[in-house]
Parts: C-alpha cells; sequence; structure tokens
C-alpha cells in the first residue's frame, strides 16, 4: 500500500526535476505586487522543485485589514514561508491571524510551518487534515531531498475545518470562503475577499500553467462552471499571474479539461490502451501550456482510471 501511495505521490505532488526554473531564476527577483487594496500577491515561476527555487512556485501572497493579516496562500517551504513573511513584515506591524491552506499539495502548504510562532488559526478544507495524512510525510521528505531538511518545512494542520462554507472577519474586510467537491484535489478550498471582489482560487485555476489533475476530472468541470457563476469578475488563481479577468482563465481551463475528457473517451471506447492514449490525447493543447510534456500524459492516466468505469 505504502508503495502505491508512494507512486502517486510522485505523479502529482509537483516535484519532476526535468523541469529546471528558468536561465536567471533566483528568489532575489521575486516581488510583491499590490493586486488589490491591502491586497499584496507574488507570482511563482512556471517550474517545479528544485535546490535553486526552494519550491516558490506558487501565487502566494496576505491580505491586511484593519485587526490583523492573513495569509492567502503559504508557501512551497518553510524558506519560502520565511520569505514571505519577511515581505508582511516589511509593510504592516499587524498580528498575523490567519493561515489558509487551499490544497495539499506542497508548493502550497509547506510554508506554513513559518508562521506556527504566530499562532495563527489555519483555514483548510475539511478533507485536508485526511490528505496530509496520506500524503504529508512523503511530500516532506521529497522536499528534504531536493532542498534539504532545514529549508524543507514541515506538515501543518488545520485548525478550522471548512466543510462547506465559512468567513473570517478582518474588522474591514471579510473573506469567504468554499469548501468544493472534488476537483483539481480532493481538497480545494477557494476564497472571496468583500472589499475588493477578487476570488482567490487555489490551483482550482491555472493561467499559464497546465492543471495538473489529482482529483476528479467530472467533478472539475462542474467547478469550473461554478467558479464562473460565482459573481467574480477578477480572480488570483493558483499559477500564472496574480491578477486576471476570470472568464477567459476559465476558458481556457474549461477548453483542455473538455479535450482531455473527450479525448480520453474516445480511446477508451476505440479501446486504445493506457500506455498510447498517454502519447495522443490532448495533444492539440500542447503549445497552450507551459510544462505540458510533464504533466498531459499524468493527467491522461487519471482521467483514463477515471472515465473507463462510466
Amino acid at each position: 500500500m505504502k508503495a502505491v501511495l508512494s507512486r502517486r505521490a510522485a505523479l502529482f505532488g509537483g516535484f519532476c526535476l526535468c523541469c529546471l526554473p528558468k536561465p536567471g531564476f533566483s528568489a532575489d527577483s521575486f516581488a510583491m505586487e499590490e493586486v488589490g487594496p491591502g491586497i499584496f500577491m507574488r507570482r511563482g515561476p512556471n517550474a517545479d522543485a528544485t535546490p535553486e527555487n526552494d519550491d516558490a512556485i506558487a501565487n502566494i501572497g496576505f491580505v491586511v485589514g484593519r485587526d490583523g493579516v492573513l495569509v492567502t496562500e503559504s508557501g512551497g517551504s518553510l524558506a519560502d514561508g520565511q520569505w514571505l513573511r519577511a515581505e508582511i513584515v516589511k509593510r504592516t506591524s499587524k498580528p498575523i491571524r490567519h493561515v489558509v491552506i487551499t490544497h495539499v499539495h506542497p508548493d502550497h502548504c509547506f510554508g506554513a510551518a513559518a508562521f506556527m510562532a504566530d499562532k495563527p488559526n489555519v483555514i483548510g478544507h475539511a478533507r485536508l487534515r485526511e490528505a496530509l495524512d496520506a500524503r504529508g510525510d512523503y511530500y516532506r521528505q521529497r522536499l528534504v531531498d531536493i532542498l534539504g531538511a532545514d529549508k524543507a518545512g514541515s506538515v501543518v494542520y488545520p485548525t478550522q475545518e471548512v466543510k462547506d462554507g465559512a468567513e473570517v472577519d478582518l474588522g474591514d474586510r471579510k473573506l469567504r470562503f468554499t469548501a468544493h467537491a472534488t476537483a483539481h484535489t480532493s481538497c480545494d478550498l477557494s476564497m472571496v475577499d468583500s472589499a475588493s471582489g477578487l476570488l482567490f482560487t487555489g490551483d482550482l485555476l491555472s493561467v499559464g500553467r497546465i492543471p495538473s489533475l489529482d482529483g476528479n476530472l467530472n467533478g472539475w468541470l462542474k467547478e469550473v462552471e461554478g467558479l464562473r457563476a460565482s459573481g467574480a469578475t477578477r480572480a488570483v488563481p493558483g499559477h500564472g499571474p496574480v491578477s486576471v479577468d476570470l472568464a477567459p482563465g476559465l476558458d481556457a481551463l474549461s477548453r483542455y479539461l473538455t479535450t482531455l475528457r473527450d479525448e480520453t473517451r474516445k480511446a477508451i471506447a476505440a479501446d486504445v490502451s493506457i500506455e498510447k492514449a498517454v502519447r495522443t490525447v490532448a495533444q492539440s493543447e500542447r503549445g497552450q501550456w507551459d510544462l505540458f510534456d510533464s504533466y498531459n500524459g499524468r493527467n491522461v492516466t487519471e482521467a483514463y482510471k477515471e472515465l473507463e468505469w462510466e
């Protein structure tokens, strides 16, 4: 069972070492962008975890309210979380009251360890604990192997588990959370800021970097339509530009996921093997996404396993 879990975790943990960061990458080149009043975000590069980038590959940031700070994403390692915490301290002396973990993948959760001295409320999906129990130790060991124990971080569990919806009040703004059905993962959490109207999607929306299917394809397509009907017009995706028009981003995501679904169904109906399907399905999307060759085959594998039982 452990071997099966490890293989699955290896596929979807964002640790493909063949994908190096862009030439000249340096953590020193990171910059925070104010995407709304009191909302600061950093864009992560479209790369996978390497010793050079500290797994600082996701979009991370924070929201400053009258009564304190909410960390929207904590970063991909202890080192990444420490960088983010230093950026917060540069801008405000208000206490860090909340840390959000949008899902189980390591580039979105291992920075949380950097905030534990602040004793924050850690917000996550009601199924996040289960996912961390299944994968957290494996993910941490992979980070130790890549970054070293001093930079990796540790597994942090939510103290506030969101089953359906929840709300956090920062005094002059409220953050409203939605726990989604299985989609990108089994534990996706999104957030809307009342002051700006911005929708924080986590990896339910990825712009430019190929989506990674680690949950349920049909479920993800359903959640895309839910996001489209949310009323939000601007979004902060898990990867890509730190603020985007929501509709075009969802259109591109839906196009890829629909192509993945429809072509996988055709392959199954034609009795095409999963090995051949990995090489042929959704190839029309190659030029549309960074890291396509690293993740599309994995997505096809997951889609095939789901759809062959329809």
